[in-house]
């Protein structure tokens, strides 16, 4: 199966696809930081969804959709009209994926705000669902693919979201960068349900 990967540097989905056989890139404008540049399309993912795939697995930012990001839309008792914007181009963004001309197709997200009016998810999975202790609400809208099972349901022992802070300066305790990247345990999910042993 011909599998892209979009918007993923970290090529978690990538690899777990090409470790069952299949032909799977990642994509992103950045370099890939998981190993195999071989297998990693630097490039716009707009691009790249134009040729033939039968699986697309789309990771759009989300820092203008999140519903963690209220904070920051609303301030000084009305609307942010330059957040709300940004927030606009983001859901034409991801619904570039989700409508893409491919068979199957998954775009993951995190809880969106309400205002920009996404269609409903298909799916909420968490890390503790995939063998990872951790809470992190995520959601999954699908075509043409059956929701993911939970593959090793552990006790959660910890929270990755929202960004908590630490300290007397208020230094994140995880970057944005790695907080966005797929545990390993849903990208084998991903891989082995969606692509076949």
């Amino acid at each position: 199966m011909r599998v892209l990967v979009a918007c993923e540097e970290s090529q978690a989905v990538c690899k777990a696809f090409r470790r069952l056989g299949h032909e799977a890139y990642s994509c992103d404008i950045q370099p890939c930081s998981g190993g195999h540049p071989e297998w990693h399309i630097q490039a716009d993912a707009l691009e790249i969804i134009k040729i033939k795939w039968d699986l697309i697995i789309a990771h759009p930012p989300c820092t203008y959709l999140s519903n963690a990001g209220n904070r920051w839309l609303y301030q000084g008792g009305g609307l942010n009209f330059d957040r709300y914007y940004k927030g606009l181009q983001a859901k034409d963004f991801f619904m570039r994926f989700f409508t893409a001309d491919c068979p199957k197709i998954a775009v993951e997200n995190p809880i969106p705000n309400t205002i920009y009016g996404l269609p409903p998810c298909s799916q909420r999975i968490q890390p503790w669902q995939f063998g990872h202790p951790l809470t992190k609400c995520t959601c999954l809208w699908l075509r043409g693919l059956p929701p993911l099972a939970p593959t090793d349901v552990v006790q959660p022992v910890d929270c990755v979201m929202p960004s908590s802070r630490s300290g007397k300066n208020g230094a994140l305790k995880h970057d944005s960068k790695s907080r966005s990247k797929t545990f390993p345990g849903i990208a084998a999910a991903m891989a082995e349900q969606w692509g076949g042993k």
